[in-house]
C-alpha cells in the first residue's frame, strides 16, 4: 500500500516536552521524526515564565518552522503534525489548540477520532460551548473548561470518562504536562527521560531522534501528569485493554518504533515470513512496494528462499501525493513517485509484496508497469488481512464504497488489479506475530471495540 495515492492515512502525531531547556528545538526534531504521521499541517505551543505561545501552519515542519527565529523560547511544550480526517483541513484544524480561561490557560494536542463527538458537542452547545474548529479535538478543551470547578487533574479525567474512540491526547499548562491515552490502547503514546525532564511521543522514533532514554509506554486508560513535583499516575477508568490498532503495527509507524514491546521492522519482516508460509508461489524474484513493505519482502524472500530485489524506485524528493486535492493530481504522481527498474522485472515472475490494499488503484497502477517493464507473472500477496470495514479511530475510511475488498471476493480483487494471482496473511497470524491477544482488527473483522454512532458510521470523517 505504498503512500502514492491509494492508502490509509493516519491523522497525526504528537510530541510534548517538559523541563527541558531550548523545549521548542527538542519538539521540532521529535516532530520531524514523527512526519510520516501527517504531513498537512503542523505547530507547537512552548512555555515561557508562565506565558504559553503557539505557532502552527499549513505544511511541513520544516516549511512552518523555516527559521530557528521561529522557534519560541522556553522550557516546555507541546508538538503536532497532522493529517486531516475528522473535522476537515483548513488553519483552523491544526493543531496544537491554545485556550484561555480564568483558571489558567491550557493547550492540547490530540491523536486519533472521538466516536461519540457529535453527541458530547450537543451535550456541550446546549450548555453554552462555541466551537472555533470543526476538530472533535476541540471537545476536549470545553470539557475541561465545564469541570474547571476541580483540580486539572479530575477535571482532566472527569472530561475523559464522557469521550468514546481511539485517542492519545497532551495537554499542557504554564506548569505541567499530561499525556492521556484512551481506555482501549489504540493509539500510541510513549514516556521517556531527558537529563532533567520529560519527554512524551506518538512513538519512540521520536524519542530516540532526540537523545532521551525510553521509560515506559502510558498504559490505556492512564493520565501521567508531569510537574516540578515530578510524575503522577493515575487511571480515569477500570475498563482498561490493549487493542493497540494492528495498522500501526503494519504500516502507520516508522519501522524503528517499538510499540508496546514490540519493533515494527520485527513485526513487518514476520509478516512476511507468515505470508510466504501460508500463501507460497513459485516465482524469480520479491519485490517489495517501498518503503513500509520493504521489511516484509524480505521476510518473504527468505522463507521462501526466493531472491530479494530492488524492483521499485521511491523518488525521495516528492513529497507525499495524498495531500493533492485530487484523484486526478494523485493518480498524475505515480509514475514521478515510484518507478520501475526494467532491468530488474524484465522477463521475470514477481512476487509483489505490499502491506495492504484499500482502494486497489495503486496496486493496478503497479502491477500494470511491472508487466509493460517486461514482467511475465506478477503474483501479488498482501503482509496483512483484507480491508473490508471501515475505521473509525483515525484512519481516513470510514465508507464501504472506498474498500475494494469490502465488495469483492480475493478472485473479484485479482482481476481487477490485474494480477496473476492474489493472497492475503491470515488474521490470526496477526496476534501469533505480536505475541499478544488484545489488539483492534475491526477495519479487517468488523469487531469495533468501542459502539460506533449512527452520525459517524454515516458521515466522511
Amino acid at each position: 500500500m505504498s503512500d502514492v495515492f491509494d492508502t490509509l492515512h493516519e491523522e497525526c502525531g504528537v510530541f510534548g516536552v517538559f523541563n527541558i531547556e531550548k523545549a521548542s528545538e527538542l519538539t521540532y526534531f521529535g516532530l520531524h521524526s514523527l512526519q510520516h504521521r501527517g504531513q498537512e499541517g503542523c505547530g507547537m505551543v512552548v512555555g515561557n515564565n508562565g506565558q504559553l505561545t503557539l505557532r502552527k501552519g499549513e505544511g511541513l515542519i520544516t516549511e512552518v518552522f523555516k527559521r530557528s527565529t521561529s522557534l519560541t523560547e522556553g522550557n516546555i511544550a507541546i508538538g503536532h503534525v497532522r493529517y486531516s480526517t475528522a473535522g476537515g483541513g483548513g488553519l483552523a484544524n491544526v493543531q496544537p489548540f491554545l485556550f484561555h480561561h480564568k483558571k489558567g490557560d491550557f493547550a492540547l494536542a490530540h491523536n486519533g477520532n472521538i466516536v461519540n463527538s457529535a453527541k458530547v458537542k450537543e451535550f456541550l452547545e446546549d450548555r453554552g460551548s462555541i466551537f472555533q474548529s470543526t476538530s472533535d479535538s476541540e471537545i476536549l478543551a470545553h470539557l475541561l473548561i465545564s469541570n474547571h470547578d476541580v483540580d486539572r487533574l479530575k477535571s482532566i479525567s472527569e472530561s475523559l470518562k464522557m469521550l468514546e474512540g481511539g485517542f492519545s491526547f497532551l495537554i499542557l499548562t504554564k506548569d505541567a504536562l499530561y499525556a492521556c491515552r484512551d481506555m482501549n490502547g489504540l493509539r500510541p503514546l510513549s514516556l521517556a527521560k531527558y537529563k532533567d525532564g520529560y519527554v512524551v511521543a506518538s512513538e519512540t522514533c521520536a524519542i530516540d531522534a532526540v537523545g532521551a532514554e525510553f521509560v515506559r509506554d502510558i498504559e490505556p486508560g492512564e493520565i501521567v501528569a508531569i510537574s516540578k513535583d515530578g510524575i503522577k499516575s493515575v487511571k480515569y477508568t477500570d475498563n482498561c485493554k490493549h487493542n493497540m490498532c494492528a495498522m500501526e503495527y503494519i504500516y502507520f509507524a516508522r519501522p524503528d518504533s517499538d510499540i508496546e514491546g514490540t519493533n515494527c521492522h520485527y513485526f513487518r519482516k514476520q509478516s512476511g515470513i507468515a505470508l510466504a508460509r501460508t500463501k507460497p508461489v513459485d516465482a524469480d524474484i520479491v519485490i517489495g512496494v517501498p518503503d513500509s513493505s520493504l521489511s516484509a519482502a524480505i521476510g518473504y524472500a527468505e522463507e521462501s528462499h526466493i531472491p530479494f530485489e530492488t524492483g521499485l524506485l521511491k523518488n525521495k524528493y516528492i513529497g507525499r501525493t495524498f495531500i493533492q486535492p485530487s484523484q486526478e493530481l494523485r493518480e498524475k504522481a505515480v509514475k514521478m513517485k515510484l518507478s520501475v527498474i526494467k532491468s530488474i522485472v524484465k522477463g521475470k515472475r514477481v512476487i509483489l509484496i505490499d502491506d495492504s490494499i484499500v482502494r486497489g488503484t495503486t496496486s493496478r497502477k503497479i502491477v500494470s508497469s511491472l508487466k509493460e517493464a517486461g514482467a511475465i507473472e506478477v503474483h501479488v500477496r498482501i503482509a496483512s488481512p483484507e480491508i473490508s470495514h471501515p475505521c473509525f479511530y483515525g484512519v481516513d475510511i470510514s465508507s464501504y464504497d472506498e474498500l475494494i475488498s469490502a465488495n469483492n471476493t480475493v478472485e473479484e480483487v485479482k482481476e481487477k488489479i490485474g494480477a496473476d494471482s492474489l493472497a492475503f496473511l491470515p488474521v490470526e497470524e496477526l496476534y501469533k506475530i505480536s505475541n499478544r491477544c488484545g489488539l483492534c482488527t475491526a477495519c479487517f473483522e468488523g469487531k469495533y471495540p468501542t459502539e460506533i454512532y449512527s452520525e459517524i458510521r454515516h458521515k466522511k470523517i
